[in-house]
């Protein structure tokens, strides 16, 4: 049917002249460097790596594809950010807490050193010390503090000896069952009698009773000076042997000096001198007062240094591809001994990429981060205190084994996330911090301009991609075959997508199609056949529909015409590939008060959007049946052998002018199928998916014949979207099929029924009209009603 709404052949698909490219091949086009395209949203970015101000981390949205972080991590590499200063932490043993070792923070480059320096003074302090501590200068000192003591005790002890020798009496050390004890003992004949040789002697009869009364009167009043004499002595035992212990200690702090000075001459820090002086305490007093048998100065003074750093100005890019919490904050290894796990020490810390990016950048995609548990929780953590947990309070080891805390790492991270609108909005919805932390925004748009500079950039990028696959040379013919499939997959006017991984994909097929065929460089039909190729691997449900609508399997009428049933289109998706198929739909009316029912939605087989849509519909019967009495109708919709659920509005269209056909009993061409959206104003929206859905009813046709009168209704706003197949183009061309582009309603009923739909005018329409048919209708359906009332 010609109506105004045609379009024409030329008007259905774009073309890209290659004559206008301004090469023969790819040698000739320089490969291209960085992004193109994207100016806002790189300067976006780039704003982000230069300002170093809390909270300008930046969200990357819009962009897609496995490459992306490769993308963003060279605009920083091209960016060569700097660093003032970059640090090395290090974590060494805590000797007080040994759960929770300290950390030391150094300079680049110095945490090798100051490991180095330890290993040395530790291998020192287990075979070295030792031997010092046996040498003559150690012992001359000690033997010189031994003498003094024993001298101290003789000044206190020979005086009392003095005096009991007067009475005939001696000190004697015995056992006894309280352990060794000194007490006073009776002298015979010169020798010391201890208890039980005197009491034989007693026994014996060879001492007399007024002898043993004298000797116990003496003993009681010597053992009170006895016990005092012990305390003075122990006074001076006690001072004496912590005068030796002092003399080692000074001698062995004195030798520790030596070596530590070097170290705190060269690591000149608060962090560093307070770890060495502890370090020698500890030395004093695992040699004098713990005694630890398994003492291993080497594992117990090393130093563990997280992370070693050039000492020069080059920013850290880190891009973490597996954001696990395990990989984002590092892990204390498990250590385990006869029993089982044992606590684990300084050594076991190991950082992970959240310390690497430490003063630099960490690149993470946001969806990948969301996955894993605890992991955004701890990111978000970490950002807002700018300081790393690298055991946070939540994690839980396993084995109940007993963890580690080590003291917190100060760090100063870019984050640079990776995600799509979706996920934008959601966490910027529901979590408070992520605005104050992530406040630049990178938007990535999923177009470019289809004009002289988009195809420059294109053709760069397909040398880009041709020099790092290894490629042949693309003719400007295949380069502009592929540059019209970028408008096919965009499908928006004057617009090519900017997802070039799908271009990509095409262009490393068309080499395969060309290799294949022995050709040195690859042509426009290689291109071509790559684009089929790639769609009849996931054609299968598509070509399933057609076997079914031809062995009748499926009901769908292409060609005649008939009452209340139309042919609506839909789309199936298999990946990136989308195909549209046709979807017959019915109505019936009859008198009542039910109103229009979506059997779909009392099915419960509609999704919101279509739900929405079927409402709008009958808001727009009422706008278009201006009657002076309500709608005393019934009417049903339905969906015919659909057995899945339905969503979207793009049928909404269909679904009114197929009511109209059956209110009025006027019929529809099925040769001619209809996609759009409506408002309750009679409008026809633009919908997704146009080019598929135009495709897939012309595939339906063919299958049984084209015969001039088919076609398929768009929304006019969809016009410029068209890249339709070669084929449908030239069958438009041919006259063997049309695209009619319509603006409003009553445009695609005129194009269905071949009838005017008629003007309202003060509230009425012609009497011959499609909607003036539709008032007197429903004007007989309102009287059959009242009738009976």
């Amino acid at each position: 049917m010609k109506h105004v709404t045609q379009l024409k052949g030329t008007e259905v698909r774009w073309r890209c002249d290659a004559d206008q490219l301004g090469f023969k091949t790819t040698k000739e086009v320089k490969p291209v460097q960085g992004v193109v395209g994207q100016d806002d949203a790189v300067d976006a970015l780039r704003f982000a790596i230069e300002c170093r101000a809390f909270g300008q981390n930046v969200y990357v949205r819009g962009i897609s594809g496995t490459g992306r972080m490769s993308m963003v991590s060279d605009i920083l590499k091209a960016s060569q950010p700097q660093l003032n200063s970059k640090k090395e932490h290090c974590y060494v043993a805590n000797f007080e807490q040994p759960d929770r070792p300290k950390l030391i923070t150094l300079a680049a480059g110095e945490g090798h050193l100051f490991s180095q320096a330890m290993d040395e003074l530790a291998t020192y302090i287990a075979e070295d010390l030792r031997e010092s501590l046996d040498s003559e200068a150690m012992a001359e000192e000690k033997s010189q503090a031994e003498d003094s003591l024993q001298k101290a005790i003789i000044e206190i002890t020979e005086p009392f000896e003095q005096e009991l020798k007067k009475q005939d009496l001696a000190m004697l050390n015995i056992q006894s069952n309280q352990g060794p004890q000194t007490i006073v003992v009776p002298v015979v004949d010169g020798q010391a009698m201890d208890p039980k040789s005197w009491q034989e002697k007693v026994t014996a009869g060879e001492i007399s009773e007024q002898q043993q009364k004298e000797l116990m009167e003496k003993q009681q009043r010597y053992a009170r000076q006895l016990e005092d004499i012990s305390r003075q002595v122990n006074d001076v035992k006690r001072t004496g042997y912590k005068d030796i212990r002092t003399v080692m200690e000074n001698y062995i702090c004195k030798l520790l000096g030596a070596q530590v000075k070097p170290i705190q001459e060269q690591l000149d820090y608060p962090e560093v001198h307070n770890f060495l002086a502890a370090l020698k305490q500890d030395v004093i007093d695992q040699y004098f007062y713990k005694k630890n048998k398994d003492y291993r100065p080497q594992e117990r003074y090393a130093v563990n240094v997280l992370l070693t750093r050039r000492a020069d100005k080059q920013c850290p890019i880190v891009t973490e591809r597996v954001p696990t919490l395990q990989n984002l904050l590092g892990t204390i290894e498990s250590k385990w001994a006869e029993n089982g796990p044992v606590m684990a020490d300084h050594m076991s810390i190991t950082g992970g990429s959240l310390l690497q990016a430490d003063g630099g950048f960490l690149v993470l995609d946001a969806r990948d981060l969301m996955t894993e548990p605890g992991a955004w929780k701890i990111l978000i953590r970490t950002l807002k205190n700018a300081l790393l947990e690298i055991v946070p309070a939540e994690m839980s080891w396993p084995f109940g084994q007993p963890s580690l805390k080590p003291e917190p790492i100060p760090v100063s991270i870019r984050v640079i996330l990776l995600g799509d609108a979706g996920l934008y909005y959601f966490l910027d919805n529901q979590d408070a911090d992520f605005p104050e932390l992530f406040k630049v925004l990178s938007d990535f748009d999923s177009v470019i301009d289809r004009n002289a500079q988009g195809f420059q950039n294109y053709s760069a990028i397909i040398a880009k991609i041709i020099q790092e696959d290894g490629l042949f040379p693309f003719t400007a013919g295949a380069v502009a075959a592929l540059i019209e499939h970028g408008a096919r997959i965009c499908a928006q006017k004057d617009k090519l997508t900017a997802r070039f991984s799908r271009i990509a994909d095409i262009a490393r097929e068309a080499h395969y199609v060309a290799a294949k065929q022995k050709q040195p460089e690859v042509r426009a039909e290689d291109v071509t056949k790559a684009v089929q190729r790639t769609k009849k691997r996931a054609g299968l449900p598509a070509r399933k529909f057609l076997e079914q609508m031809a062995n009748g399997t499926l009901n769908v009428t292409t060609a005649g015409n008939k009452i209340g049933q139309i042919n609506g289109l839909a789309v199936i998706h298999a990946g990136p590939i989308v195909y549209g198929f046709p979807s017959r739909i019915t109505a019936s009316i009859g008198a009542g008060r039910a109103g229009v029912i979506d059997i779909e939605g009392k099915a419960g087989k509609s999704g919101s959007i279509h739900t929405k849509g079927f409402e709008i519909l009958g808001g727009l019967l009422r706008h278009m049946l201006p009657l002076k009495h309500p709608l005393t109708f019934s009417a049903s919709v339905a969906f015919e052998q659909s057995y899945g659920g339905i969503d979207g509005d793009s049928a909404s269209g269909a679904e009114f002018c197929c009511l109209i056909s059956e209110l009025t009993q006027i019929p529809i061409n099925q040769g001619i199928s209809m996609t759009g959206a409506i408002d309750q104003h009679g409008l026809i929206q633009a919908i997704g998916g146009v080019n598929e859905k135009i495709e897939g009813f012309y595939d339906a046709c063919a299958l049984t014949g084209l015969n001039g009168q088919q076609g398929v209704i768009i929304p006019a706003s969809n016009a410029g979207d068209l890249m339709l197949r070669p084929d449908v183009q030239q069958a438009c061309v041919d006259g063997q099929f049309s695209v009619y582009a319509v603006e409003h309603i009553s445009q695609a009923m005129e194009v269905l029924m071949g009838q005017t739909a008629g003007l309202l005018v003060d509230g009425t329409y012609a009497e011959n009209s499609i909607m003036g048919q539709a008032m007197k209708k429903a004007k007989q359906f309102w009287e059959h009603v009242h009738e009976k009332n």
